[in-house]
């Protein structure tokens, strides 16, 4: 006997074989073909809707002041699986030494990290498909203020990005406490993406929950992105990126808020306005990197990454406000090493891919 032919036999079959149910689907159909015509791509997440100026080409994910020393060796490839030591001196921010382990497979990512201080990091991510992966981050440390954990669940689409995200949630004191976010991002067109981010947290449960929503909106053409987000605290930042040529990259951001405490009449003589722009360049060379940026408040910085050798690279940093009268450098040094298993490991496995 024929599936259809036991659907229709079933005692509960008018559940999915009446009139609605077939309107509902047949309209679901259309949409999705409708939709899959349209040729949309995935525009990524609301976390990272300006990633190419404010992660690739500002440095402020990659400056550091002092020395700094950093030792890696690798075991294996796959899975990965290495281990490095780091150490600091005349650093802001940076413990004096630091030792961290890494393994990584197709779908799980471990990461630890524990400084001389006793404070311990992990970051984990495993991906259940190919379209849903979970995040988690905590630090452990001897002060009970700074201990965190943070909980990510990210599903893709074909045209969307759904988030959901939980800091330090709690259910200790009787109720729910922490913060979560959740965001939502879709492509309308195959340039242009919209979506919103709604934020709830408490602290406490002798205080109110508090919450708030911020909206955005990506362009993406060929050779060029452009980005606005407005948050619910009176914040606005744009930025724009635009590949020049193949290995020059420039970005602009705005950051513009508002906050309450200026003179004046009317509704907006009572908000005190701040503004900062940012503007960076970054150069990609066959064997180094550099970054440059300089913002309104009078802060030029830039970032050197020179390879010397194949397993060894320099970097230098430095930056200067002009405004406060200070200046900052920082030079590193990064060595790895695999030995001549791990090379061999690596050659087989790229002789492998290129057979057919």
């Amino acid at each position: 006997m024929e599936k259809s032919e036991v659907e229709k036999s079933s005692p509960l079959s008018f559940l999915t074989q009446n009139a609605v149910i077939t309107g509902l689907r047949d309209t679901y159909s259309s949409f999705s073909d409708r939709r899959e015509a349209l040729g949309l791509s995935n525009p990524g997440t609301v976390e990272n809707i300006a990633r190419e100026v404010q992660k690739d080409v500002f440095l402020n994910q990659y400056a550091f002041t002092g020395l700094r020393a950093d030792l890696t060796k690798a075991f294996s490839i796959k899975p990965l699986f290495q281990v490095s030591h780091a150490f600091s001196m005349g650093s802001q921010g940076l413990p004096p030494y630091t030792f961290s382990a890494l393994f990584g497979t197709n779908k799980l990512f471990l990461q630890g990290n524990v400084d001389n201080d006793g404070q311990l990091s992990a970051r984990g991510e495993y991906r259940w498909t190919p379209s849903f992966s979970s995040k988690v981050n905590t630090q452990i440390a001897p002060s009970p203020t700074q201990a965190m954990i943070q909980v990510d669940n990210d599903f893709s689409g074909k045209d969307f990005t759904a988030s959901f995200k939980s800091i330090n949630p709690s259910f200790i004191e009787g109720g729910l406490t922490g913060i979560f976010i959740g965001s939502y991002l879709q492509s309308l067109t195959p340039g242009l993406a919209l979506g919103l981010e709604s934020v709830w947290q408490r602290a406490a449960l002798n205080t109110g929950p508090e919450t708030a929503i911020s909206y955005c909106a990506r362009y993406k053409s060929n050779d060029w992105i452009a980005s606005a987000q407005l948050q619910a605290q009176g914040a606005l930042n744009t930025s724009f990126w635009r590949r020049l040529t193949d290995r020059v990259e420039a970005g602009v951001d705005l950051n513009l808020q508002f906050a309450p405490g200026g003179r004046g009449d009317g509704l907006l003589g009572s908000l005190r306005k701040e503004a900062v722009t940012t503007i960076g360049a970054k150069y990609d060379f066959r064997a180094s990197t550099f970054r440059a940026q300089v913002d309104s408040a009078g802060k030029l910085s830039c970032l050197l990454e020179k390879r010397i050798a194949p397993a060894v690279q320099l970097t230098f940093a430095g930056d200067i406000d002009h405004f406060k009268q200070q200046a900052k450098i920082g030079l590193a040094v990064s060595i790895e090493a695999g030995g001549e298993e791990l090379e061999n490991q690596a050659q087989l496995q790229q002789q492998q891919q290129e057979r057919p």
